[in-house]
């Protein structure tokens, strides 16, 4: 049923407004940043490691597939898009400050660097607590901070106040995406918690090295064993620091009986060999490569990627929405929300013409859904949008159908006869009564009938054999009166 504005009115919920104590948010106190707020910033040093750019990867390739609010039909295959907030939160505009595809990819990178991620409905059309029957208008995702036994704490993105808040939400109307990696990425001890660990202390030894330090002992010409030795080396290593800090270009001088060695050797360790078999391990639970990363995977290795790694994280998403936000009623009446790949994105233009052939002539495609792959406008012609052969003779139906839209030449140009109206039978070269058909073209016609009877083989000439005994049966011929 319909609400009309008043209702709508009445029934709008807010996740943060219609909290208890209700707060005034008509003003922002004075907070502002210089950053956006709401922008996914990674936990536990990813940011500084080679995983930054595992999981930007991975959430493009997520956001790149369209995940749609959809109705099956009786067999559950789609049928078609619902026009619901619900699809345009999924396919346009999921909230104030994310496009679908940007919230797509928060989606991805939060799950993969927190291990979980929360998708809350923000604005909806009814109060949730209340009733299951709702429309969500906006969505943003949430950090888990809490877990309780059927509620989750969020920290979520308040775009009323423009920062972060932590607000307590059922956990029946919240999606709770878990990693479907999270053994592999998430767990203290998994191969990429071990490769992060590893390349921070790849860094502390990088920055040891280039701290500025000159790394110099200096050999004095007497031996230092008492207490007033000690004080007189002291003195002159202060000397010469002093000398190099407050030289322009960093000279000091020395004792002819002194001698000064420099240790500006690099420390030897296997950090490197141990990080480039935790990032080969990495990749190969993963089921991603190099080649993936740098785009110049083959057709089977993305293949395999896509099955292995894309697909589990977007089933993931879907599943959780269709459980989290469809009814079990809108379920039985076909609703869903299902993900959709382009899979002519990764074809080269040279087999793209192979494809579409083959397309059109199996009847799967229509000659103006090729042309909208390519990203030519659609043809104006009603057969472009038909599933039809190009290549073969249409039946009469089919060209009728095509006649009747008006694109078809008309019935008097063809000499097609009017209801009731007769062709005559010079038209129809049939013989006059009482005309004889001249032998020679007899002849001739049986010589041509002959001949192309034995171009056929054995079954088409048992098939025509039965034909015309059917013929000659329905005139009322008797066939084993012919055959003595």
């Amino acid at each position: 049923m319909e609400l009309n504005f008043g209702s709508r009115l009445k029934n709008a919920w807010n996740a943060f407004q219609n909290k208890t104590p209700i707060s005034s948010y008509g003003d922002y106190s004075g907070y502002g940043t210089f950053y956006k707020p709401d922008r996914v910033r990674f936990t536990r040093g990813n940011e500084r490691s080679i995983v930054t750019s595992v999981y930007n990867r991975i959430a493009m390739d997520v956001s790149s597939i369209n995940i749609k609010h959809c109705k099956l039909d009786e067999n559950e295959r789609y049928k078609e898009d619902i026009d619901s907030r619900l699809n345009n939160c999924l396919t346009l505009e999921s909230n104030l400050d994310q496009t679908s595809r940007a919230f797509i990819q928060d989606i991805v990178i939060s799950m993969l660097d927190e291990g979980c991620v929360a998708i809350v409905p923000i604005d909806t059309t009814a109060n949730p607590n209340l009733t299951d029957s709702y429309d969500i208008i906006t969505m943003r995702t949430g950090k888990i901070t809490e877990w309780f036994p059927k509620d989750v704490k969020v920290e979520l993105y308040n775009e009323e106040k423009g920062k972060k808040e932590e607000i307590v939400l059922p956990k029946r109307t919240v999606a709770i995406v878990e990693n479907p990696f999270y053994s592999i990425m998430n767990e203290p001890n998994s191969t990429l918690q071990r490769l992060t660990r590893k390349l921070a202390l790849l860094d502390n030894v990088d920055e040891e090295s280039s701290s500025g330090k000159l790394d110099l002992i200096i050999q004095l010409p007497y031996i230092i064993k008492s207490e007033a030795r000690k004080k007189q080396a002291n003195e002159r290593r202060l000397e010469i620091e002093n000398q190099l800090k407050g030289s322009k270009y960093g000279i000091a001088y020395t004792d002819g009986t002194e001698k000064i060695t420099q240790l500006n050797r690099s420390l030897e360790n296997n950090l490197m060999k141990q990080i480039e078999y935790l990032t080969n391990l990495l990749f190969s639970q993963l089921g991603i490569s190099q080649s993936i990363l740098d785009g110049t995977a083959n057709d089977e290795t993305m293949l395999n990627y896509y099955s292995r790694v894309i697909e589990p994280i977007a089933s993931a998403i879907t599943d959780e929405m269709k459980r989290k936000f469809l009814t079990k009623t809108a379920r039985t009446q076909g609703q869903t929300i299902m993900s959709f790949r382009d899979p002519f994105k990764l074809v080269p233009v040279k087999e793209l013409a192979e494809l579409a052939d083959k397309f059109t002539r199996n009847e799967i495609m229509s000659s103006n859904e090729i042309r909208q792959i390519i990203g030519i406008k659609p043809s104006d012609d009603p057969k472009a949008d038909m599933l039809v052969n190009s290549n073969l003779n249409q039946s009469t139906e089919t060209e009728q159908q095509i006649y009747d839209e008006g694109q078809g030449v008309s019935e008097e140009d063809q000499g097609v006869p009017e209801e009731g109206q007769e062709i005559p039978e010079e038209d129809q070269g049939v013989p006059e009564e009482g005309q004889e058909i001249p032998e020679e073209q007899q002849e001739d016609g049986d010589e041509n009938v002959e001949a192309i009877y034995e171009t056929l083989t054995d079954e088409q000439k048992n098939a025509v054999n039965i034909l015309i005994e059917q013929i000659l049966r329905d005139n009322g011929v008797d066939i084993d009166d012919e055959e003595e």
